[in-house]
């Protein structure tokens, strides 16, 4: 796999989802969680949604229960919570593993591609983000204290960057 346009994923409400859908957009994609000290990191998110959408940001959530238990609900409980709780109107995908031999080949792609500190693929904590640019590529991998706001800038500078 060369691209994010290579996988499929299951929207929340279990509707296949080719990524290939999001070709030529600048993507954001984080793992989430429901009960994490991170969590509230769905407002700047849902900010970045809102702000960014318009000029060709899509924000993907992928629920996992893996760090702590923090997301033990099911997907309608998860959707429902993030609408509930933070406004979220960016796509919600199924829960899934992000570590690990059952990790989600998307996941296994994007730590392959951009490792943590010192190398490391594995995701560390809930909200870990990237940042995937037009050409379908990661650009960047941030941790999960980096906030939305704090990503801005990259965001908009992918989103300027042509295909």
């Amino acid at each position: 796999m060369s691209s994010i346009a290579d996988f499929q994923a299951l929207a929340i409400d279990g509707t296949p989802m080719a990524l290939s859908a999001f070709k030529g957009k600048v993507m954001l994609i984080v793992n989430t969680a429901s009960a994490c000290g991170f969590t509230p990191q769905f407002t700047g998110l849902e900010k970045l949604h809102q702000r960014y959408a318009s000029q060709g940001l899509t924000l993907l959530g992928f629920p996992c229960n893996q760090f702590g238990s923090q997301d033990p609900g099911s997907n309608p409980d998860i959707g429902s919570f993030c609408q509930r709780n933070y406004g979220v109107t960016f796509t919600m995908m199924e829960k899934i593993k992000v570590n690990g031999s059952e990790a989600h080949p998307l996941y296994q792609w994007l730590t392959a591609e951009a490792p943590g500190f010192l190398g490391s693929k594995a995701i560390k904590w809930n909200f870990t983000k990237f940042l995937v640019g037009r050409d379908g590529r990661v650009i960047k991998r941030y941790a999960p204290q980096d906030t939305p706001e704090k990503i801005a800038k990259d965001i908009e500078e992918a989103l300027a960057a042509s295909v």
